[in-house]
């Protein structure tokens, strides 16, 4: 039957692909946007825009008010500036949505991150692995902390809620993450650390809606955790070689050792922050921890528990995020 639902972030990423699943299959959706928000493809599609954010929290009222669903995608992401700034939205924001959750909600999906593991090489790592109390950026120390705060809405007051934790997501209408590598690929200023040999926790976008609607549909997911990628082995040299190549520009050159690299993005980071730059150094953790740590994360639960299957491969998702890229204004 169709459903009521809340997409917050619709007018992001991975937000506007759920919006998007969610209408062809008939269900209503609505979401909290700006006012300077591009809405151009929601009302499109027929999604019910409530102006205002998720530090409003009359805007949130309105907008869960005969929700049956909520599907949280909205975050304030990056890795750099201080942890506060992140909380306002990634933590206080949450709260404000939790506690103006309608009492017959069937189902709140917290998209979270891979990044929430500690910063360290990972073979294989399943959602049993305790978090750190203690992270290298306010974005990753906000999603932490979210994920703690939604699953104790969980226990105390029964919120239906699931957590999906994504690694490196991908694919069209990426207006930040790949058309930033590509540009870096055309400066010639990305070289690979350890060779590139190390994993890259890869996740399709629509791998990811995917598993966001099974989490909706599953009962299993209620009160649960789980590890969202695309199942197979990308190193960091197989992306950004398919990046460069997809978009017609040199590939990295040279390597780093791991310990060189760490040593650069920490001291580059204290020069940063001791003259309040406003903005990051080339070198950071997060970077590091994105391009030279192995990011290999299990995702047996979500297949066995969701039934999750990853239906698009890299190679067909890079083709087709290379080919939304490629419609990007120069």
């Amino acid at each position: 039957m169709p459903r009521t639902y809340l997409v917050t972030g619709a007018t992001g990423f991975v937000g506007s692909h759920v919006a998007e699943a969610l209408v062809n299959r008939g269900d209503a959706v609505r979401t909290i946007a700006r006012s300077s928000s591009d809405t151009a493809l929601l009302e499109k599609l027929g999604v019910t825009i409530i102006r205002g954010d998720l530090t409003d929290p009359e805007a949130i009222r309105q907008a869960v008010a005969g929700a049956e669903v909520v599907i949280h995608c909205g975050a304030k992401v990056g890795d750099w500036g201080p942890v506060d700034d992140y909380r306002k939205v990634n933590v206080d924001g949450l709260r404000h949505l939790l506690d103006a959750l309608p009492g017959n909600l069937q189902r709140f999906v917290l998209v979270s991150s891979l990044g929430v593991y500690a910063a360290r090489h990972h073979y294989g790592t399943d959602e049993s692995e305790p978090l750190p109390d203690l992270h290298i950026d306010g974005y990753t120390q906000s999603k932490v902390e979210a994920e703690k705060l939604a699953l104790e809405y969980h226990r105390k007051r029964g919120v239906p809620a699931a957590i999906l934790r994504p690694g490196f997501i991908y694919g069209p209408r990426d207006r930040s993450v790949l058309p930033r590598i590509v540009g870096r690929l055309k400066e010639r200023s990305i070289i690979y650390i350890a060779r590139g040999r190390y994993a890259l926790n890869t996740t399709y976008v629509s791998n990811l809606v995917d598993a966001i609607l099974l989490a909706v549909d599953n009962p299993a997911a209620v009160g649960a955790v789980f590890n969202i990628t695309d199942g197979e082995f990308v190193s960091k040299r197989r992306f950004l070689e398919a990046a460069a190549d997809g978009a017609g520009v040199p590939r990295p050159w040279g390597t780093v050792p791991v310990w060189l690299a760490r040593f650069v993005a920490n001291w580059r980071e204290r020069v940063f922050r001791r003259k309040n730059k406003p903005h990051p150094p080339r070198a950071t953790q997060a970077q590091l921890k994105f391009a030279g740590l192995n990011l290999d994360f299990s995702i047996a639960k979500a297949r066995t528990q969701l039934g999750y299957v990853p239906h698009v491969s890299f190679d067909e998702g890079m083709k087709r995020a290379i080919a939304w890229y490629r419609t990007l204004p120069e």
